[in-house]
């Protein structure tokens, strides 16, 4: 039996993107950077903001502590909405918000949302821990954020299967291309790059290398979402549905000694192709998650794309450009744009509405008219990554 999917309809539309220059310590914050991203989509979509009547927004790390942060950001941009909403797991929110809105849209609570994904961290956060589940195990085991986390999947996933680094390499030399012709990208890292260039990056966390890791920075990014049929009202032409969306948070928790080279997309990944009644070969381009590198190719494994431990031979055989069969992280991905916050996401999501629009410039796919786009959140001890998300988009 076919999977629910009330996206499938195509009833709401993504009528406008907004997008600014990532930063490295830019000294604003998350307000600043949503009243410039509203500007941007407002005028856009020839609209008011008193038009807007939902918000929803991801948990920025700037903003923490704030337990009022939606209606004080209601309150800064001048917004009145009758709908609000905060997101919090980390990657997956950008995506996440984009069905949260359309079920907002749909029980009729509102019917124009703006989604933003605005964050300043690049700074440092002092301080700062997270609490959860085994936690205490953490420090005494030297084990200090992400780049060992991922460290150890890459040494776990290298001993099951074998990880061919040329694989990885191959991925960061495409995305920083993507990058080179991204006037949004920190400016740190619009600089081409080399295999060897990779090889040979600081080792931060064996096998994980400066190559391979994000860079957390300041900016942000947005969307607005209403029905197809006011977006028509409003004339305007380019839409862009999201037509399937699957989401797991905390994949496989019975087992507390689990394989964690298997990530919750062994289940979201076939069941975002199912709802949308796709295959892999029907997807236009790949805009996946990426604070890691290896994290792409674990996708690509299980969403479908090739067989689990092909991954390296996969990407090595594959035109991932613009103009191959199955571009990927077009505009850079994360790892050579930056990370907006400790958990972006928005980087990806907004180059697939970009290419969707047929607005990329040198690094328009041609003919696009679909595209997948992924979240990951949270990355726990010893587990695999603790949300995973996936939605296909469809151009009109």
């Amino acid at each position: 039996m076919a999977k629910n999917n009330p996206l499938r309809d195509k009833s709401v539309a993504i009528i406008a993107f907004a997008e600014l220059q990532n930063q490295r310590r830019s000294g604003k914050g998350p307000y600043e950077f949503a009243a410039q991203i509203m500007e941007q989509l407002t005028r856009r979509a020839g609209i008011n903001h008193s038009d807007i009547d939902g918000l929803a927004l991801i948990s920025p790390i700037a903003e923490a502590g704030n337990t009022f942060y939606s209606i004080a950001m209601a309150d800064t941009l001048g917004l009145s909405p009758r709908w609000s909403q905060i997101t919090d797991i980390g990657g997956c929110s950008p995506v996440g918000n984009v069905m949260r809105a359309a079920a907002a849209i749909a029980a009729g609570q509102c019917e124009m949302v703006m989604c933003i994904a605005a964050d300043a961290s690049s700074g440092g956060v002092a301080g700062r821990r997270l609490g959860g589940f085994r936690e205490e195990y953490m420090d005494p085991t030297g084990f200090q954020g992400p780049p060992v986390a991922f460290g150890l999947l890459s040494h776990a996933y290298d001993q099951k299967y074998g990880l061919n680094l040329e694989a990885l390499g191959k991925l960061a030399v495409v995305q920083r291309n993507g990058a080179v012709v991204n006037e949004n990208a920190v400016d740190t890292l619009r600089k081409p790059i080399t295999v060897e260039d990779y090889m040979n990056s600081r080792m931060i966390a064996e096998p994980i290398r400066l190559l391979d890791c994000v860079m957390r920075v300041d900016g942000g990014s947005g969307f607005l979402i209403t029905t197809t049929e006011r977006a028509k009202r409003l004339g305007i032409k380019k839409l862009v549905h999201p037509i399937a969306y699957s989401e797991i948070t905390n994949f496989n928790p019975s087992d507390n000694t689990p394989d964690i080279t298997e990530t919750g997309f062994a289940t979201v990944g076939p069941e975002v192709l199912e709802k949308a009644g796709m295959s892999c070969a029907d997807i236009d381009m790949f805009q996946p998650y990426d604070d890691f590198l290896i994290a792409i190719m674990l996708q690509m494994e299980q969403i479908g794309f090739c067989k689990r431990g092909e991954g390296s031979d996969y990407i090595l055989s594959t035109d991932l450009s613009p103009t191959g069969a199955l571009p990927t992280n077009t505009g850079g991905g994360q790892i050579s744009c930056g990370q907006p916050g400790l958990g972006g996401g928005g980087v990806n999501l907004t180059e697939t509405l970009r290419q969707l629009f047929g607005e990329a410039g040198e690094r328009q796919v041609p003919n696009a008219k679909n595209a997948m786009v992924t979240g990951i959140g949270f990355i726990p001890y010893l587990r695999n990554w603790g949300c995973s998300a996936a939605m296909i988009l469809e151009a009109e």
